[in-house]
């Protein structure tokens, strides 16, 4: 992984305006942006052209662990893990005020030899963080889960807010498992977890009947989805099919002109197996699909779109593109003789976490597409509705979803969505895309309705992320959807949750018993 490290990207390990003085030298901080590191060596440090040896140097990490530079090796490598600082400070006489060039030269596992060279500004004499009116809450930056750092941050609260929480500091799992989910934690917010079903999915990779997990506050949800579900469970089932999945990361190159930024896309799709190699060298899972090229004016915009196995995948496809930008940084303007202006890792035409008409088109996440038939007598004796009610509300419903500007003809395929994005530990504001729904139906020959819901951007996980949490973990195992290979299970499940809540609530609107069902639940 990164092979090239163009120096655009190796700045970004060099932390501003941490240049100061200390009283036997001078110092300054560099961050991890890029990925797990380890230190090998110093080769060369030079300040405004004057080299300072390996021995003037320690380095001071996060956790106070101070180390001389000339004790790092190959064999004694210092861990430098990703998101970590540390503070390089140098035993020599200090710096003049003003600002200073620094050419760091540095022995790196896995980036082998890499050389930052950065202007920074000397930073004047006192606090190294300026003092803030507001107190800090607590943090621990050896161990922020340890029941210590955990019980300093409830007790910040209390005194802030003057509150006593009862319920919020309570849980009942190891916190250590919030490592990389969420910060400066204190407690957890339980979220009222209701079972539908059991639902029939005839799908794929969903074979059988499925206890539905919902999290939600929201009266009625769970009983008109339960609903939804036994018509269906009577018609025979829901056809789940998963009929494409991508994952996309979104880059942007400046150039000098259009014309400039034209021969550049030339250029990619003419060197697509090196991007590809490039891009999954970086995971074992993440496999390029293609690179899509968009033009305007002398900006490039790349839309590079991953399948990402069983994650949900944006942190993977943001670091397989980055591997893949790096070559481009490098390799481009040494064949091309070109440069490159300004290089953005994200464009915006990913749209992540926003619905957008691309995603619709193209795929983000899991495109699922459920469908149903529902005998015409079942159907009244269930529901209470003729068959051409619903077609006939479900096209007027398209001319308001047109004149609204939705991203969604149907009635509410967030509300099914969200309950089970919670209870499994999907990434909540993801619904912005995976909300996007397409829905489908007419009166067949005999006189039957069929429907089909499609998602075109549904973006879940069975690994990682918040999957792995104790609760959330539980509810993925009760329909049996935890671990590897079962992402397009889970997926095909949801499609099918999705259709029983646009049946239920469509019969509902179209019986007049809408309101009346809110009522009566809410006693």
């Amino acid at each position: 992984m990164f092979k090239f490290l163009p120096n655009v990207l190796l700045k970004q390990l060099y932390t501003r305006n941490s240049l100061r003085n200390t009283p036997g030298g001078f110092s300054f901080s560099l961050k991890n942006r890029l990925s797990e590191a380890r230190f090998t060596g110093l080769e060369r440090a030079r300040i405004d052209g004057l080299d300072y040896p390996a021995d003037a140097f320690v380095l001071e990490t996060d956790a106070g662990q101070v180390t001389a530079v000339a004790d790092i090796s190959a064999q004694q490598p210092l861990a430098f893990p990703l998101r970590r600082s540390v503070r390089v400070r140098a035993t020599a006489q200090p710096l003049k005020p003003g600002r200073h060039t620094l050419e760091i030269t540095l022995n790196t596992q896995p980036f082998g030899t890499i050389t930052l060279t950065v202007e920074d500004e000397l930073q004047p004499d006192g606090p190294t963080t300026p003092k803030s009116e507001q107190p800090a809450i607590p943090r621990d930056n050896a161990n922020d889960y340890s029941p210590e750092a955990i019980g300093n941050r409830q007790q910040f609260l209390r005194e802030f807010t003057q509150a006593q929480p009862q319920h919020l500091t309570q849980y009942s799992f190891d916190p250590a498992v919030m490592q990389g989910k969420c910060e400066n934690f204190v407690g957890v917010a339980q979220v009222p977890i209701g079972l539908a079903g059991p639902l029939r999915i005839n799908g794929e990779h969903a074979q059988g009947d499925f206890l539905i997990p919902m999290a939600t506050t929201e009266g009625t949800l769970v009983a008109s989805y339960n609903r939804g579900m036994k018509l269906i469970n009577a018609s025979g089932g829901v056809l789940c099919t998963v009929q494409d999945e991508a994952m996309q990361r979104a880059p942007v190159f400046q150039f000098a002109d259009a014309r400039q930024a034209r021969d550049f896309v030339r250029w990619i799709e003419a060197h697509q197996p090196e991007l590809t190699r490039e891009a999954e060298s970086t995971s074992r899972f993440a496999k390029l699909r293609y690179v899509d090229a968009y033009l305007n004016g002398r900006f490039a915009f790349l839309r590079f779109g991953y399948y990402t196995g069983d994650a949900a995948g944006q942190n993977m496809v943001s670091k397989a593109t980055l591997a893949a930008c790096t070559y481009i940084l490098e390799a481009f303007s040494t064949e091309t003789n070109s440069q490159i202006e300004h290089f953005f890792l994200e464009s915006n035409m990913a749209t992540d976490k926003k619905p957008s008409q691309i995603n619709v088109l193209n795929t983000r996440g899991k495109r699922v597409t459920a469908e149903v038939t529902i005998p015409r007598e079942l159907l009244i004796r269930e529901l209470q509705v003729e068959p051409e009610q619903l077609v006939r509300h479900a096209r007027i419903g398209d001319v308001g979803a047109q004149l609204a500007g939705t991203n969604n003809n149907g009635l509410h395929s967030v509300n099914g969505l969200a309950a089970l994005f919670i209870a499994t530990g999907q990434d909540v504001a993801c619904l912005a895309e995976s909300s996007a729904a397409i829905t489908y139906s007419e009166i067949l020959p005999n006189g039957d309705l069929y429907g089909s819901v499609t998602l075109p951007s549904l973006i879940v996980g069975t690994v990682g992320g918040g999957t792995s949490l104790p609760t959330q973990r539980e509810c993925l195992e009760l329909m049996d959807c935890y671990g590897d290979g079962k992402a397009n299970k889970l997926a095909e499940i949801m499609a099918g949750v999705v259709v029983a809540g646009e049946l239920s609530l469509a019969a509902a609107i179209s019986s007049l018993d809408w309101v009346s069902s809110h009522d009566a639940t809410r006693g």
